[in-house]
Protein backbone atom coordinates (compact mmCIF):
# COMPACT_ATOMS: atom_id res chain seq x y z
CA UNK A 1 0.00 0.00 0.00
CA UNK A 2 0.83 3.42 -0.27
CA UNK A 3 1.22 6.64 1.79
CA UNK A 4 -1.67 7.84 0.63
CA UNK A 5 -3.83 4.89 0.64
CA UNK A 6 -3.35 4.13 4.41
CA UNK A 7 -3.65 8.13 4.93
CA UNK A 8 -7.54 7.18 3.40
CA UNK A 9 -8.31 4.97 6.91
CA UNK A 10 -8.71 7.37 9.73
CA UNK A 11 -12.26 6.73 10.91
CA UNK A 12 -14.02 3.64 11.70
CA UNK A 13 -16.35 3.69 9.66
CA UNK A 14 -13.28 4.14 6.49
CA UNK A 15 -11.65 1.11 8.90
CA UNK A 16 -8.51 2.60 11.02
CA UNK A 17 -5.31 1.57 9.71
CA UNK A 18 -1.66 3.04 10.67
CA UNK A 19 2.18 1.55 10.39
CA UNK A 20 4.57 0.66 11.85
CA UNK A 21 8.50 0.74 10.06
CA UNK A 22 7.49 -0.71 6.49
CA UNK A 23 4.38 -2.45 7.91
CA UNK A 24 0.34 -1.42 7.59
CA UNK A 25 -1.86 -3.19 10.20
CA UNK A 26 -5.62 -2.14 10.61
CA UNK A 27 -6.52 -1.26 14.26
CA UNK A 28 -10.25 -0.63 13.96
CA UNK A 29 -11.10 -3.53 16.25
CA UNK A 30 -8.71 -2.39 18.90
CA UNK A 31 -9.50 1.10 18.79
CA UNK A 32 -11.98 0.79 21.35
CA UNK A 33 -9.96 -2.09 23.55
CA UNK A 34 -7.20 0.81 23.71
CA UNK A 35 -5.92 1.28 27.22
CA UNK A 36 -5.17 4.90 26.59
CA UNK A 37 -8.81 5.58 25.26
CA UNK A 38 -9.78 5.88 21.24
CA UNK A 39 -8.75 9.11 21.16
CA UNK A 40 -5.34 8.79 21.98
CA UNK A 41 -5.13 5.90 19.22
CA UNK A 42 -6.92 7.73 16.45
CA UNK A 43 -4.42 10.90 16.86
CA UNK A 44 -2.11 8.53 14.50
CA UNK A 45 -5.21 7.30 12.26
CA UNK A 46 -4.34 7.16 8.54
CA UNK A 47 -0.42 7.68 9.68
CA UNK A 48 2.38 6.27 11.27
CA UNK A 49 2.76 4.97 15.33
CA UNK A 50 6.78 5.78 15.64
CA UNK A 51 6.06 9.70 16.66
CA UNK A 52 3.43 8.81 19.33
CA UNK A 53 5.08 5.67 20.41
CA UNK A 54 8.08 7.60 21.20
CA UNK A 55 6.56 9.53 23.77
CA UNK A 56 5.66 6.75 25.67
CA UNK A 57 7.84 4.32 26.78
CA UNK A 58 5.22 1.64 27.61
CA UNK A 59 4.72 1.12 23.73
CA UNK A 60 8.66 -0.15 23.89
CA UNK A 61 7.82 -3.76 24.93
CA UNK A 62 7.94 -6.81 22.87
CA UNK A 63 4.40 -8.16 23.97
CA UNK A 64 2.93 -4.76 22.37
CA UNK A 65 4.59 -5.28 18.93
CA UNK A 66 3.13 -9.17 19.24
CA UNK A 67 -0.62 -8.17 19.63
CA UNK A 68 0.28 -4.94 16.33
CA UNK A 69 1.14 -8.23 14.55
CA UNK A 70 -2.65 -9.87 14.99
CA UNK A 71 -3.57 -6.81 13.20
CA UNK A 72 -1.61 -7.10 9.89
CA UNK A 73 -2.52 -6.56 6.28
CA UNK A 74 0.02 -5.83 4.42
CA UNK A 75 3.48 -3.63 3.45
CA UNK A 76 4.09 -0.52 2.40
CA UNK A 77 5.23 0.14 -1.36
CA UNK A 78 8.77 0.46 -1.61
CA UNK A 79 8.68 3.41 -3.22
CA UNK A 80 6.87 4.88 -0.84
CA UNK A 81 9.06 4.69 2.27
CA UNK A 82 11.28 7.38 2.14
CA UNK A 83 9.91 11.31 2.52
CA UNK A 84 9.48 13.49 -1.05
CA UNK A 85 12.14 16.15 -1.87
CA UNK A 86 12.30 19.19 -0.23
CA UNK A 87 12.11 22.27 -2.07
CA UNK A 88 15.39 24.47 -2.46
CA UNK A 89 13.59 27.15 -3.67
CA UNK A 90 11.14 27.53 -0.79
CA UNK A 91 12.48 29.47 2.10
CA UNK A 92 10.75 27.11 4.26
CA UNK A 93 11.92 23.71 2.84
CA UNK A 94 14.62 23.90 5.83
CA UNK A 95 12.00 23.83 8.64
CA UNK A 96 12.59 20.84 10.95
CA UNK A 97 10.22 17.51 11.04
CA UNK A 98 7.30 17.78 13.40
CA UNK A 99 5.25 15.18 15.49
CA UNK A 100 1.95 14.30 13.55
CA UNK A 101 -0.15 14.86 16.25
CA UNK A 102 0.69 18.55 16.45
CA UNK A 103 -2.96 20.61 14.70
CA UNK A 104 -1.96 22.83 12.58
CA UNK A 105 -2.86 26.11 12.01
CA UNK A 106 -0.44 27.49 9.65
CA UNK A 107 2.61 25.60 7.76
CA UNK A 108 5.03 28.72 6.18
CA UNK A 109 5.10 29.60 8.26
CA UNK A 110 4.68 26.78 10.97
CA UNK A 111 2.10 27.26 13.89
CA UNK A 112 0.34 24.00 16.01
CA UNK A 113 -0.91 23.04 18.93
CA UNK A 114 -1.00 19.60 20.49
CA UNK A 115 -4.70 18.40 21.16
CA UNK A 116 -6.11 18.95 24.04
CA UNK A 117 -6.36 15.50 25.58
CA UNK A 118 -2.55 15.09 25.30
CA UNK A 119 -2.05 18.58 26.62
CA UNK A 120 -2.74 17.36 30.15
CA UNK A 121 -1.63 14.12 29.83
CA UNK A 122 1.22 15.07 31.46
CA UNK A 123 2.46 18.29 34.09
CA UNK A 124 5.62 18.60 31.62
CA UNK A 125 4.52 18.95 27.74
CA UNK A 126 6.61 17.01 25.90
CA UNK A 127 8.63 18.87 23.20
CA UNK A 128 7.52 17.21 20.20
CA UNK A 129 3.92 18.14 21.63
CA UNK A 130 5.01 21.75 22.80
CA UNK A 131 2.39 24.81 21.12
CA UNK A 132 4.50 26.32 18.19
CA UNK A 133 4.30 30.09 17.11
CA UNK A 134 6.83 30.59 14.44
CA UNK A 135 7.03 34.28 12.42
CA UNK A 136 9.20 33.32 9.46
CA UNK A 137 11.59 30.94 8.69
CA UNK A 138 13.35 28.66 11.44
CA UNK A 139 16.95 29.48 10.73
CA UNK A 140 19.77 26.84 10.37
CA UNK A 141 22.30 27.67 13.01
CA UNK A 142 25.57 26.20 13.70
CA UNK A 143 26.42 26.31 17.16
CA UNK A 144 30.22 26.36 16.66
CA UNK A 145 30.26 29.95 15.40
CA UNK A 146 27.10 31.13 17.22
CA UNK A 147 27.47 34.36 19.23
CA UNK A 148 25.10 36.14 21.20
CA UNK A 149 26.00 40.24 21.42
CA UNK A 150 25.11 42.31 24.43
CA UNK A 151 25.01 45.82 23.98
CA UNK A 152 24.01 48.92 26.28
CA UNK A 153 24.15 52.67 26.56
CA UNK A 154 27.62 54.21 26.05
CA UNK A 155 28.82 51.19 23.27
CA UNK A 156 29.36 48.75 25.99
CA UNK A 157 29.17 45.41 24.32
CA UNK A 158 29.76 41.83 25.70
CA UNK A 159 29.95 38.89 22.94
CA UNK A 160 29.44 35.45 24.15
CA UNK A 161 29.87 31.99 21.96
CA UNK A 162 27.11 29.19 23.30
CA UNK A 163 30.11 27.69 25.07
CA UNK A 164 30.86 30.78 27.02
CA UNK A 165 27.12 31.23 28.01
CA UNK A 166 27.13 27.81 29.20
CA UNK A 167 30.42 28.08 31.37
CA UNK A 168 30.56 31.50 32.39
CA UNK A 169 27.37 31.83 33.82
CA UNK A 170 25.71 29.60 36.87
CA UNK A 171 23.13 26.99 34.95
CA UNK A 172 19.30 28.20 36.14
CA UNK A 173 16.36 26.05 35.58
CA UNK A 174 12.86 27.25 36.25
CA UNK A 175 9.49 25.14 35.13
CA UNK A 176 7.30 28.13 33.00
CA UNK A 177 4.49 28.18 31.08
CA UNK A 178 4.32 29.68 27.91
CA UNK A 179 1.34 30.98 25.95
CA UNK A 180 0.34 32.95 22.84
CA UNK A 181 -1.50 35.81 23.21
CA UNK A 182 -4.07 34.03 20.64
CA UNK A 183 -4.53 31.37 22.91
CA UNK A 184 -8.70 30.76 22.54
CA UNK A 185 -8.74 33.09 19.49
CA UNK A 186 -11.56 31.21 17.71
CA UNK A 187 -13.77 31.53 20.50
CA UNK A 188 -13.75 35.20 19.63
CA UNK A 189 -14.15 34.59 15.91
CA UNK A 190 -17.46 33.29 16.88
CA UNK A 191 -18.56 36.70 18.07
CA UNK A 192 -17.29 38.52 14.96
CA UNK A 193 -14.61 37.96 13.03
CA UNK A 194 -10.91 38.88 13.91
CA UNK A 195 -7.51 38.74 12.13
CA UNK A 196 -5.34 35.91 13.45
CA UNK A 197 -4.85 32.07 13.45
CA UNK A 198 -7.51 30.30 14.82
CA UNK A 199 -5.57 29.20 18.03
CA UNK A 200 -7.98 26.46 20.14
CA UNK A 201 -6.81 25.92 23.88
CA UNK A 202 -3.61 24.35 23.30
CA UNK A 203 -1.33 27.51 22.57
CA UNK A 204 -0.25 27.13 26.03
CA UNK A 205 2.11 24.63 27.16
CA UNK A 206 4.81 23.79 30.33
CA UNK A 207 8.50 23.05 30.06
CA UNK A 208 11.58 23.01 32.62
CA UNK A 209 13.90 25.54 31.24
CA UNK A 210 17.44 25.54 31.61
CA UNK A 211 20.18 28.40 31.10
CA UNK A 212 22.04 31.21 32.00
CA UNK A 213 19.99 33.95 34.18
CA UNK A 214 19.53 37.25 32.36
CA UNK A 215 20.29 39.03 35.18
CA UNK A 216 23.41 38.02 35.50
CA UNK A 217 24.63 38.36 32.08
CA UNK A 218 23.49 41.96 31.84
CA UNK A 219 25.47 42.42 35.44
CA UNK A 220 28.12 41.06 33.81
CA UNK A 221 27.99 43.38 31.07
CA UNK A 222 27.74 46.39 33.50
CA UNK A 223 24.30 46.53 33.06
CA UNK A 224 21.81 47.64 35.87
CA UNK A 225 19.05 49.23 37.25
CA UNK A 226 21.55 51.47 38.58
CA UNK A 227 23.92 52.25 35.44
CA UNK A 228 21.14 53.56 33.04
CA UNK A 229 19.12 57.11 33.12
CA UNK A 230 15.48 58.27 34.84
CA UNK A 231 12.32 56.27 32.70
CA UNK A 232 11.17 53.07 32.00
CA UNK A 233 14.54 51.37 29.95
CA UNK A 234 13.62 48.10 28.06
CA UNK A 235 16.14 45.16 27.29
CA UNK A 236 15.54 44.45 23.33
CA UNK A 237 16.02 41.37 21.84
CA UNK A 238 16.07 40.12 18.19
CA UNK A 239 16.19 37.02 16.38
CA UNK A 240 18.12 35.12 13.74
CA UNK A 241 14.85 34.63 12.39
CA UNK A 242 14.60 37.05 9.39
CA UNK A 243 11.82 37.92 6.83
CA UNK A 244 13.02 38.27 2.78
CA UNK A 245 13.92 42.04 3.70
CA UNK A 246 16.27 40.57 6.12
CA UNK A 247 14.16 42.30 9.33
CA UNK A 248 14.44 40.06 12.47
CA UNK A 249 11.70 39.32 14.76
CA UNK A 250 12.14 41.38 18.00
CA UNK A 251 10.62 42.26 21.21
CA UNK A 252 11.32 43.73 25.02
CA UNK A 253 10.86 43.46 28.07
CA UNK A 254 11.12 46.53 30.98
CA UNK A 255 14.70 46.49 32.13
CA UNK A 256 13.27 46.30 36.01
CA UNK A 257 11.97 42.68 35.03
CA UNK A 258 15.14 41.17 33.50
CA UNK A 259 17.77 42.20 36.33
CA UNK A 260 14.97 40.99 38.43
CA UNK A 261 16.17 37.74 40.87
CA UNK A 262 12.84 37.44 41.54
CA UNK A 263 11.80 37.12 37.78
CA UNK A 264 13.89 34.33 36.80
CA UNK A 265 13.81 35.46 33.40
CA UNK A 266 16.70 33.23 31.33
CA UNK A 267 18.47 33.01 28.30
CA UNK A 268 17.71 29.48 27.78
CA UNK A 269 19.47 26.55 26.11
CA UNK A 270 17.78 23.35 27.78
CA UNK A 271 13.87 22.18 27.36
CA UNK A 272 13.41 19.32 29.36
CA UNK A 273 16.33 18.30 29.88
CA UNK A 274 17.33 18.28 26.51
CA UNK A 275 19.03 21.46 24.23
CA UNK A 276 16.43 23.18 22.68
CA UNK A 277 14.64 21.86 19.59
CA UNK A 278 14.66 24.21 16.76
CA UNK A 279 11.10 25.29 16.25
CA UNK A 280 11.84 26.49 19.79
CA UNK A 281 14.91 28.52 19.66
CA UNK A 282 18.01 26.67 19.35
CA UNK A 283 20.69 27.33 20.17
CA UNK A 284 19.45 30.11 22.74
CA UNK A 285 15.87 31.63 22.82
CA UNK A 286 14.75 34.05 25.87
CA UNK A 287 12.22 32.92 28.23
CA UNK A 288 10.51 34.98 30.39
CA UNK A 289 7.84 33.47 32.83
CA UNK A 290 4.43 34.73 33.37
CA UNK A 291 4.91 37.22 30.08
CA UNK A 292 2.99 36.13 26.39
CA UNK A 293 5.19 34.18 24.55
CA UNK A 294 5.52 37.25 21.81
CA UNK A 295 8.63 38.25 24.51
CA UNK A 296 10.33 34.85 24.87
CA UNK A 297 12.66 35.52 21.38
CA UNK A 298 13.86 32.64 19.84
CA UNK A 299 16.88 31.60 17.82
CA UNK A 300 18.32 35.07 19.93
CA UNK A 301 21.08 36.98 18.46
CA UNK A 302 21.23 40.21 20.23
CA UNK A 303 20.47 41.78 23.56
CA UNK A 304 20.48 45.40 23.57
CA UNK A 305 19.86 47.53 26.93
CA UNK A 306 17.77 50.62 25.49
CA UNK A 307 15.49 53.91 26.61
CA UNK A 308 12.68 52.82 24.82
CA UNK A 309 10.77 49.47 23.91
CA UNK A 310 12.40 47.67 20.86
CA UNK A 311 11.00 49.19 17.70
CA UNK A 312 10.30 46.02 15.84
CA UNK A 313 6.34 45.34 14.31
CA UNK A 314 5.53 42.63 16.97
CA UNK A 315 6.35 45.18 19.47
CA UNK A 316 4.44 48.06 18.39
CA UNK A 317 2.12 47.27 15.76
CA UNK A 318 1.30 44.13 16.87
CA UNK A 319 0.09 41.66 20.37
CA UNK A 320 -1.57 44.54 21.77
CA UNK A 321 -5.41 45.03 23.35
CA UNK A 322 -8.32 46.93 22.18
CA UNK A 323 -12.02 47.61 23.00
CA UNK A 324 -14.67 46.02 21.58
CA UNK A 325 -15.30 49.54 19.39
CA UNK A 326 -12.23 49.53 17.95
CA UNK A 327 -12.21 48.34 14.17
CA UNK A 328 -9.67 48.59 11.68
CA UNK A 329 -10.56 51.59 10.41
CA UNK A 330 -10.04 53.51 13.84
CA UNK A 331 -7.37 51.36 15.91
CA UNK A 332 -4.19 53.28 16.32
CA UNK A 333 -1.33 50.29 17.74
CA UNK A 334 0.84 52.99 19.01
CA UNK A 335 -2.14 54.36 21.46
CA UNK A 336 -2.17 50.25 23.73
CA UNK A 337 0.81 48.94 25.73
CA UNK A 338 2.14 46.14 24.64
CA UNK A 339 0.95 43.00 26.37
CA UNK A 340 3.26 41.79 28.82
CA UNK A 341 1.84 39.77 31.73
CA UNK A 342 -1.08 37.92 30.87
CA UNK A 343 -4.72 37.50 32.41
CA UNK A 344 -5.49 34.76 34.72
CA UNK A 345 -6.70 31.60 31.96
CA UNK A 346 -8.34 28.06 32.34
CA UNK A 347 -9.56 25.69 29.94
CA UNK A 348 -11.41 22.05 29.61
CA UNK A 349 -9.20 19.56 27.72
CA UNK A 350 -11.62 16.60 28.15
CA UNK A 351 -14.27 15.76 27.44
CA UNK A 352 -14.55 17.38 24.09
CA UNK A 353 -16.56 19.92 22.77
CA UNK A 354 -19.85 17.76 21.37
CA UNK A 355 -18.95 14.57 23.14
CA UNK A 356 -21.24 11.95 24.46
CA UNK A 357 -21.01 11.00 27.88
CA UNK A 358 -21.76 8.16 29.90
CA UNK A 359 -23.92 8.99 32.75
CA UNK A 360 -22.77 8.67 36.69
CA UNK A 361 -19.43 10.13 37.68
CA UNK A 362 -17.67 12.57 35.09
CA UNK A 363 -14.36 13.11 35.14
CA UNK A 364 -13.53 16.42 34.21
CA UNK A 365 -9.80 17.27 33.08
CA UNK A 366 -8.34 21.07 32.34
CA UNK A 367 -5.47 23.36 33.14
CA UNK A 368 -5.16 26.73 34.93
CA UNK A 369 -2.78 29.75 34.64
CA UNK A 370 -1.67 32.90 35.66
CA UNK A 371 0.28 35.91 34.17
CA UNK A 372 3.09 37.74 36.37
CA UNK A 373 3.92 34.33 38.76
CA UNK A 374 0.54 35.11 40.38
CA UNK A 375 -0.71 31.97 41.86
CA UNK A 376 -4.10 30.20 40.73
CA UNK A 377 -5.81 29.80 44.18
CA UNK A 378 -9.22 28.26 42.72
CA UNK A 379 -10.47 26.31 39.67
CA UNK A 380 -14.47 25.97 39.93
CA UNK A 381 -16.90 24.54 37.61
CA UNK A 382 -19.73 21.99 36.38
CA UNK A 383 -23.17 22.05 38.18
CA UNK A 384 -23.20 24.06 41.41
CA UNK A 385 -19.75 25.71 40.87
CA UNK A 386 -17.85 23.19 42.19
CA UNK A 387 -14.57 23.68 43.26
CA UNK A 388 -11.32 22.04 42.87
CA UNK A 389 -9.93 20.48 46.01
CA UNK A 390 -6.56 21.75 47.39
CA UNK A 391 -4.35 18.81 48.15
CA UNK A 392 -1.94 18.39 50.93
CA UNK A 393 -2.31 21.93 51.91
CA UNK A 394 -0.72 23.59 48.64
CA UNK A 395 -3.21 25.54 46.54
CA UNK A 396 -4.04 24.24 42.92
CA UNK A 397 -1.37 25.93 41.38
CA UNK A 398 2.00 23.89 41.43
CA UNK A 399 4.20 26.49 40.62
CA UNK A 400 3.69 30.46 40.84
CA UNK A 401 5.62 29.65 36.54
CA UNK A 402 3.75 27.02 35.79
CA UNK A 403 -0.24 25.84 34.70
CA UNK A 404 -1.22 23.12 37.32
CA UNK A 405 -3.67 20.07 36.03
CA UNK A 406 -7.09 19.48 37.14
CA UNK A 407 -9.37 16.84 37.52
CA UNK A 408 -12.75 17.80 38.91
CA UNK A 409 -15.61 15.02 39.07
CA UNK A 410 -19.26 15.79 38.54
CA UNK A 411 -22.16 13.83 38.53
CA UNK A 412 -24.17 13.84 35.27
CA UNK A 413 -27.70 12.58 34.99
CA UNK A 414 -28.62 10.07 32.22
CA UNK A 415 -30.02 12.34 28.94
CA UNK A 416 -29.08 15.44 30.07
CA UNK A 417 -27.45 18.30 27.05
CA UNK A 418 -25.30 20.11 29.59
CA UNK A 419 -22.46 22.80 29.47
CA UNK A 420 -19.43 22.44 31.45
CA UNK A 421 -17.72 25.69 32.25
CA UNK A 422 -14.78 26.33 34.08
CA UNK A 423 -13.00 29.23 35.23
CA UNK A 424 -9.89 30.24 37.48
CA UNK A 425 -9.33 32.95 40.22
CA UNK A 426 -5.69 33.91 41.25
CA UNK A 427 -3.90 34.88 43.62
CA UNK A 428 -4.49 38.82 43.26
CA UNK A 429 -8.62 37.49 43.01
CA UNK A 430 -8.60 38.08 39.25
CA UNK A 431 -10.67 36.21 37.70
CA UNK A 432 -11.90 35.02 34.40
CA UNK A 433 -15.11 37.09 32.84
CA UNK A 434 -18.16 35.01 31.82
CA UNK A 435 -18.72 35.64 28.36
CA UNK A 436 -16.83 36.56 25.17
CA UNK A 437 -18.41 39.76 24.03
CA UNK A 438 -16.71 42.47 26.43
CA UNK A 439 -13.66 41.02 25.81
CA UNK A 440 -13.59 40.79 22.00
CA UNK A 441 -10.92 42.93 20.09
CA UNK A 442 -9.88 42.99 16.19
CA UNK A 443 -6.61 41.09 16.80
CA UNK A 444 -8.44 38.19 18.92
CA UNK A 445 -5.46 38.45 21.70
CA UNK A 446 -6.07 38.39 25.37
CA UNK A 447 -9.37 35.50 25.25
CA UNK A 448 -10.08 34.48 28.67
CA UNK A 449 -13.88 34.10 29.21
CA UNK A 450 -14.98 31.02 30.67
CA UNK A 451 -14.77 27.71 28.63
CA UNK A 452 -17.58 25.89 28.00
CA UNK A 453 -17.68 23.01 26.84
CA UNK A 454 -21.25 21.31 25.65
CA UNK A 455 -21.52 17.43 26.22
CA UNK A 456 -24.59 14.83 25.92
CA UNK A 457 -25.25 12.23 28.50
CA UNK A 458 -26.30 9.09 27.07
CA UNK A 459 -28.69 6.99 29.12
Amino acid sequence: YTRAEVAQHRTPSDRVWVTYGTEVFDVTDFVELHPGGPDKILLAAGGALEPFWALYAVHSQAHVLELLRDYKVGELSPEDTAPPAGDTKDPFSGDPPRHPALRVNSLKPFNAEPPPELLTQSFLTPNELFFTRNHLPVPAVEPGSYRLRVEGPGGRALSLSLAELRQRFPKHEVTATLQCAGNRRSEMSRVRPVKGLAWDIGAISTARWGGARLRDVLLAAGFGDETVGDGEWHVCFEGLDADASGTPYGASIPLKRAVSAEAEVLLAYEMNGQELPRDHGFPVRVLVPGVVGARSVKWLRSVVVSPSESPSHWQQNDYKGFCPSVDWDSVDFRSAPAIQELPVQSAITEPRPGAAVPAGELTVKGYAWSGGGREVVRVSGGRGWVGVKRRKGHPVSSSRRSHPLFPLRVAVPAGARLDIVCKAVDSSYNVQPDTVAPIWNLRGVLSNAWHRVPVAVTR
